[in-house]
Parts: C-alpha cells; structure tokens; sequence
C-alpha cells in the first residue's frame, strides 16, 4: 500500500483564496495587456492539441538560452521549477541533500518523497549563510547534492557572491544555484557554471505561473544527463507555444518586474516606520517581517479580506514571522491601511 514515511508526511498546504487579496503566494499582480492577450490568445488558437507537445523543444530552449549568452544544449526545461528539483534528485548520486534553513520547503520534501538524505544548516540570526559551516555540513552529512536560493525564499535576502562562489567552487557535488526571484534582485550566478554548479530559474515569479515553466542552466554534458530521467513532453503544447510568444514581448514582464520592486521598496519604507514591526531587507518580491503576535495578525488580516503566508511556528527563526507579497499599488495600500488599523 503506501509507505510509512509518507504516511508520516503532510501534504503541500494551497489555502483558499476566493474573493481575497491575494498576497501570499508571490505571484505577479499584473494582468495580462489586452492587446497581449488577444495575440497570445489567436497564438494558441494554431496549437494542434490532437498531437504530442514538441518533445526536445529545441527552438524554445535556443530562444531561453539566448537571452544569457548560452546554447540550447545548456537548457533543460521542467514543468515548473519543482519537477526540475525532482530530476536533479533523482540523478544526483546517492548521499545527503544539503540546503540552509530556513529556505525554499520543496528542497526537503522532494528529498523526502525520494528518501534521500536531508541535512540542513541553520542561517545566522541576521539570515546570513555562513559558507565555511556549510561546507563543514556537506562533508560531515557526505553530502552529494546542494540547494541555494538566491534570493533566498522565506528570507528574501541575497548572500553574498563571496558566500556563494566559496560554496561553488569548494564542493565537489552538485551545486544548484536557484534564481526564482531574479527578476527583482541585483545579481545573477551564470557565470559560475561549471560541470557541477547549475543555475535554476522558473517564469513563475515574471507573470506566468499559470503555465508551470522552469529551466536549467548548465554545462552542456551535465544537461544531457540529467535529461535522461526527464518525463516524455513533460511541457504541454500550450504552455510551449505561450512561452515562446511570451519571450517575443518579454519587455512587458520585465517592466512590471522593475515596478513591483519600485513597489516593494516602497512597502518596505511604510513597514519600516511602523513601530511593532521587525522588517527584513529583501530582493525578491515579497517581504519577511517580525511582529509581536503573527497569528492574530495573520487572522485579522484574514478578516478583512487579505490573505499573506504566516510563518511562525514553521521554523525556530521564523518566530512570530509574516510574509507579504508585493501586489498592486492598490493591494497593497490596501494591506497597509489594514496593518496600521490592526496595530494600532
């Protein structure tokens, strides 16, 4: 029947979110352009849904790799970033799984569904990575495979390049540098790819979470492994055919990506003057805060019709922790008004 351990695990949690302000799940608050959105939609009506999606989608991977200087060899593609963390799992040797905490949960429970070993190390108090320590932990754990988020997910913040590279160039396993919340930092990691170090991405964050994309980016003979426990047309055809129109007007999402951080630090201002609230720095599009009772606050945000992520109660660092998503200006005034109403 179904194993103990799984038994044991609970279920990845999605709450409700109807009729909600919705600022818990970090998506893009943006809709699509009209006229976007007509095009898009006379492009999917051309897809010939009878037949099989593209199964090496070379032409979608050659216009994804372009955009870094890469060839589409160096471009593996998942249905999500999640199936792409499951393929590198699967493949990697056998031996631990090393990630910092707190960090990204799907590192951990993939591990898990795959009875891998899982070793963690604790970020310091101010959510710094300590490079040193962790590689300490990866040879201890005898680690074969690690994560890092950069920015980081539920921190928000982004370690330093010293930390990073140090990590990359000091393990000899396989390093997975993962940059779901590029589109609002200062600083990405291509140029550390190597034969073991990859660059993990998803269009989710840039406005398309609805199609389920992800991408690796790597050296081209560790792709061409890794591409072996790949799912046949693991991307269906109308999320290959949006892709591709998408990155054909990519300049759309890449300036609702420069105002929603405009936005954030504009939140974070507001947060920050607001007395009974800790607030994080943070180059994704959310932010973490600490405050002095979360759970109520979470629930009288719930109340009034806003939904964010409480996290307290999750990890021992994230005690009494909130984290909000950047929304709209509207939404997020929205949030504000609420939060200083609830505060005071």
């Amino acid at each position: 029947m179904i194993r103990k351990d799984i038994k044991a695990l609970s279920a990845y949690h999605v709450p409700d979110s109807s009729g909600m302000i919705k600022l818990d799940a970090m998506e893009n608050p943006f809709p699509l352009p009209d006229k976007l959105k007509a095009s898009w939609a006379k492009r999917l009506a051309e897809v010939e849904l009878n037949r099989y999606p593209d199964a090496d989608m070379h032409s979608l991977r050659e216009k994804i790799a372009a955009r870094d200087g890469l060839n589409a060899d160096q471009v593996l593609l998942g249905n999500g970033s999640d199936e792409i963390i499951q393929m590198l799992l699967l493949a990697a040797d056998a031996g631990a799984c090393v990630s910092p905490s707190p960090t990204f949960v799907m590192y951990d429970l993939i591990s898990r569904w795959l009875k891998r070993p899982v070793a963690t190390i604790p970020l310091e108090k101010d959510f710094s990575l300590n490079a040193d320590k962790f590689l300490q932990m990866c040879s201890r754990e005898k680690a074969t495979i690690a994560f890092l988020a950069c920015p980081n997910n539920p921190t928000g913040n982004l370690w330093s390049e010293a930390t990073i590279e140090k990590i990359a160039t000091n393990f000899r396993g396989l390093v997975i540098i993962d940059e779901a919340y590029l589109p609002f930092a200062d600083r990405t990691h291509t140029g550390l790819i190597a034969p073991n170090v990859l660059v993990l991405r998803t269009y989710s964050k840039q406005g398309w979470a609805g199609l389920r994309l992800g991408y690796l980016l790597g050296d081209a003979k560790t792709i061409a492994e890794l591409d072996k426990v790949r799912l046949p047309y693991n991307i269906n055809s109308l999320t290959q055919a949006s892709a591709d129109f998408f990155l054909d007007n990519f300049a759309v999402f890449e300036k609702q990506a420069k105002e929603i951080s405009v936005e954030r630090n504009s939140v974070a201002k507001t947060l920050a003057s607001m007395d009974g609230i800790e607030l994080f720095p943070s180059q994704a599009n959310f932010l973490l805060l600490r405050v002095k009772s979360a759970d109520s606050i979470f629930e009288q945000l719930k109340q009034k019709g806003i939904l964010i992520k409480n996290l307290n109660g999750q990890n021992p660092m994230l005690k009494e922790c909130l984290r909000i998503t950047i929304g709209s200006k509207e939404e997020n005034g929205a949030l504000l008004s609420a939060l200083k109403e609830i505060l005071a």
